[in-house]
């Protein structure tokens, strides 16, 4: 039991302040002086033992009437470990401009808003905590110690504003079914090691803005199964290894607006995502693979320079998408004008974008394309939606067998699978003419002298192009020439092919829609 002539000046004043919530001030007002980095010099006139800190918060110092206590310690040098393991602690406590000299635990502690800011520790634990307040780390360097919030919960927000945290392995931050109540706010956060916060639950959200990620050989930021309304990964952000966030539910915004993603292998991972409204507007392309298998999005933006050369889309579904401008960055790429690299919405052709797009993706996969002309139908371009289901078309050729390809490419030629009727129509034109120049400048011989209608170039080439029924003029002619026999085979055959194309190509349009 600590007495109070075994406390130093220091703690004696912490002591005395403590009951009415004073702030005790060991600053010296010279900022070179009074950076937490240098904590570990100064000496006695700023330490204070972390056991009167801990005797402090359970109730050492009897509470006077009429004040609300607190612990309020600025500019000290906290010697010994801070061990509030399971502790119930009733009172607030608030650290700024300080040096600790060994990692806190808070290992299942119960609490009020706790501040460490603008301070120096080895690390924080506060797995299955649970702080009726805020955890404020702004500014803070937590060196050669995790952050852990496995399975804890918090009422406030956790604040890691310009924070830097160095994890010794791995992971920084360590979060695992952490359930918040307010937001989680680590903008401009750094970590050398990664962010790991799977099932965790943030219905106020996740901002990142301008927040630095360090795991270059394995995943930056672990987010799979979040819940969560907001995840903010914006002005800058950066990843130095893969983004996961596998089968997470985020019901509002998801952002990457002016992110890098600098992953190795995969960048970032959305497998069985869904989001309500997925930014994907990056300053520059990602580093790896972009991996949005069977996510949705109702509503998606994005830029064409922002993708990385592979994507894969194959169950990616969304309710709306289109191309909106790529924020630029402070500092970004900039063209030889000066202008920000891909600070501007693609110009030409948007189908034709969009199906590079679609290319992205390895080998072939029907469902992107058909997710893309159903987006076209939806808004009433069903003209795109055609040249996006011919371009389908044209990519499953290229995976059939040299017969199937060969019939293919008929198909495309004749009636464009289907999706361009028309141009059946020109070629039975161009049959039609060319059979009306040739058999008009050659005189055939009538089967029966005699008898029939005299011979008509054009209404004998459509009997030749007709393969059904008759006109009467073919059976009732014939040559003796080669060239004109000819002819008349090659029509006769086109007349086949060109009817087997159609309705093969009306068919498949008419069991589309």
């Amino acid at each position: 039991m600590l007495s109070y002539d075994e406390l130093t000046q220091p703690e004696r004043e912490l002591w005395d302040a403590f009951p009415e919530g004073r702030l005790v001030d060991l600053r010296t007002g010279v900022s070179e002086a009074d950076g937490p980095a240098a904590g570990a010099q100064w000496g006695s006139e700023r330490s204070v033992r972390a056991v009167v800190v801990a005797a402090l918060l359970l109730g050492a110092n009897a509470e006077r009437s009429g004040v609300v206590a607190a612990l309020r310690l600025a500019g000290a040098r906290i010697t010994g470990r801070l061990d509030l393991s399971g502790a119930e602690i009733c009172h607030t406590f608030w650290f700024e401009d300080c040096w600790l000299e060994e990692a806190v635990s808070l290992y299942g502690a119960a609490t009020r808003t706790i501040g460490i800011a603008n301070s120096w520790v080895p690390g924080i634990d506060a797995g299955l905590a649970r702080i009726d307040g805020a955890l404020d780390l702004r500014r803070s360097t937590l060196a050669g110690g995790s952050l852990t919030l496995i399975n804890a919960r918090v009422a406030g927000e956790l604040i890691l504003t310009d924070a830097r945290i160095s994890g010794p392995g791995e992971w920084a931050v360590l979060a695992g079914g952490l359930v918040m109540e307010g937001g989680v706010f680590g903008k401009r956060l750094t970590t050398q090691g990664g962010l790991r916060l799977p099932g965790a639950h943030l219905p106020k959200g996740l901002f990142l803005q301008g927040a630095r990620l360090e795991n270059a050989d394995g995943v930056a930021l672990a987010a799979g199964h979040v819940a969560a309304s907001t995840v903010d990964c914006s002005q800058g952000f950066t990843a130095q290894g893969t983004v996961r966030l596998r089968s997470a539910r985020i019901e509002d915004l998801l952002t990457f607006e002016g992110a890098h993603l600098n992953g190795d292998g995969t960048a970032l991972v959305c497998i069985a995502m869904h989001v309500g409204d997925f930014d994907f507007r990056a300053a520059t392309p990602p580093s790896g693979t972009v991996d949005l298998r069977s996510a949705h999005a109702t509503w998606c933006q994005d830029s064409e320079r922002a993708w990385p050369e592979e994507v894969l889309l194959e169950g990616f579904t969304y309710g709306s998408i289109r191309f909106g401008e790529t924020a630029s960055t402070e500092g970004g790429a900039a063209g030889e004008d000066g202008t920000p690299v891909g600070d501007t919405m693609p110009a030409g052709d948007e189908v034709a974008s969009r199906l590079a797009w679609i290319r992205r993706n390895p080998g072939y996969a029907p469902q992107p394309y058909e997710q893309l002309a159903g987006w076209y139908r939806q808004i009433g371009h069903d003209g795109d939606a055609r040249r996006v289901l011919l371009a389908k078309q044209r990519h499953r050729r290229s995976t059939l067998h040299p017969a199937g390809r060969i019939w293919g490419h008929l198909l495309d030629a004749t009636v464009g699978y289907g999706y361009r009727p028309w141009l059946a129509g020109v070629w039975l034109i161009a049959l039609a003419l060319l059979g009306t120049l040739v058999f008009g400048a050659h005189s055939p011989t009538p089967v029966k002298p005699g008898e029939g209608a005299p011979f008509q170039s054009f209404v004998y080439t459509l009997d030749l192009l007709i393969p059904i029924g008759g006109l009467g003029q073919r059976t009732a002619w014939y040559w003796t020439d080669s060239g004109p026999q000819w002819l008349a085979y090659v029509l006769i055959a086109a007349g086949w092919v060109l009817t087997t194309a159609v309705v093969a190509g009306v068919t498949r349009t008419l069991n589309r829609n």
